[in-house]
């Protein structure tokens, strides 16, 4: 479950992190209203659960109450990464003296948590990470003991920050750990987490991820957040899957999935976290669900985010050659431009391979491994393509 900036920020506030002051704004009036009692300059910014939202005209920064007004009415109703913007968090404005990058996340190699730190925050740490590793700090950390205060202090002095900041930079990356670990989440990201002018330590953003198997037990901590359990109203992707009946979410990756059966699509999406990609979406077609595959292939391409699909199916009593059948058909009305993998094992195979074969002129990979790697490879390459 993805919490919007706004709630991750009321989570990080409650355990002691500095966060700028501010409010959430569903119309231009009130987001006016805001920026008036903030006074001074405010940013505006579109409470989605994707990333990227400045580039993307999400994010706007305004002198006045009537800028604020405009920056909503430009803002709200607007479509940013295929999200609708329904709610603005309308904040006062820090003087930023560095930015940082602090996160806690799982780690696929590890099986456990790790922290991540690095002085160049403000990036998209996939990038920072690619151009210059070794400025990406990394310490994993054991979940069943407490986070070592003097390891992390060790990390945080070895990146080179001043060393007046230190402390209370490794108190906030401790702080970020516990929230990870109390909330259940499988990510609590800060990006930027700011030194200000004036020496503290602000996060200027926030995106969590609750893990979805403990949302059970965090009920009464997603209720108490401002604007109800992130849940309640989904993506507009999500929402458009429940109108078809289809078990969609959103899970943030560039890899689109399309598998039969929770169980299988489950681990899909752990195989493709194992080899170091990100899925976009849990979408499972089992069932009469397969009858949909055309619609459940174009909610998948509909995310802006998707690079590449793979498609897994594993049949006993459902037959893989009537669901590949349906992808099939899917793929040659809608023609993706994104690359397809495939993988088919169990009743009536030979048949679905054969289709997959003779129309698209592809060749489904008979190990799930090959095909979870490939798949990731062409998301990886798509991207580098397009950036």
């Amino acid at each position: 479950m993805n919490l919007l900036e706004h709630q991750g920020k009321q989570l990080l506030a409650s355990i002691g992190i500095a966060v700028p002051r501010g409010d959430v704004a569903d119309s231009p009036d009130a987001a006016g209203a805001v920026a008036a009692e903030l006074g001074g300059r405010v940013v505006c910014k579109a409470q989605i659960t994707s990333g990227k939202r400045g580039k993307a005209g999400g994010v706007l920064v305004v002198e006045s109450a009537a800028a604020a007004e405009a920056a909503a009415r430009e803002i709200l109703g607007s479509d940013v990464h295929g999200h609708r913007v329904r709610r603005l968090l309308v904040e006062q404005a820090v003087d930023i003296g560095h930015e940082l990058y602090a996160a806690v996340l799982d780690d696929p190699v590890s099986k456990g948590p790790v922290l991540l730190f690095s002085t160049a925050g403000g990036m998209d740490i996939e990038e920072v990470n690619a151009t210059s590793p070794e400025s990406v700090r990394r310490l994993p950390l054991d979940i069943r003991e407490p986070a070592s205060t003097e390891a992390i202090g060790a990390m945080v002095r070895d990146s080179g920050l001043a060393p007046g900041s230190v402390d209370a930079v490794a108190d906030a990356l401790a702080a970020i750990y516990r929230l990870y670990v109390d909330a259940d989440a499988s990510l609590v990201e800060v990006n930027p987490l700011a030194l200000t002018t004036s020496g503290d330590v602000v996060a200027l953003d926030a995106k969590v991820t609750i893990d979805a198997a403990s949302v059970m037990r965090q009920e009464t901590r997603l209720a108490d957040l401002q604007g109800g359990t992130p849940s309640s109203g989904g993506t507009d992707l999500e929402r458009s899957g429940a109108e078809l009946g289809l078990s969609y979410i959103e899970l943030g990756g560039d890899v689109g999935v399309l598998a039969n059966g929770a169980g299988l699509t489950m681990t899909t999406l752990d195989a493709i976290s194992h080899f170091g990609g990100r899925a976009a979406n849990f979408l499972e077609i089992g069932g009469d669900a397969y009858t949909k595959a055309t619609p459940a292939l174009d909610l998948v391409l509909s995310n802006p985010n998707v690079r590449s699909v793979l498609v897994n199916f594993c049949g006993a009593f459902a037959r893989t050659d009537v669901m590949t059948d349906g992808v099939v058909n899917a793929i040659e009305e809608l023609r993706p431009d994104v690359p397809i993998s495939f993988t088919i094992h169990g009743t009536g195979e030979q048949e679905a391979i054969a289709l997959v074969r003779e129309r698209l002129g592809m060749e489904p990979h008979d190990l799930m491994d090959d095909a979870v790697r490939e798949a990731i490879a062409n998301a990886r390459s798509d991207r580098e393509v397009s950036a």
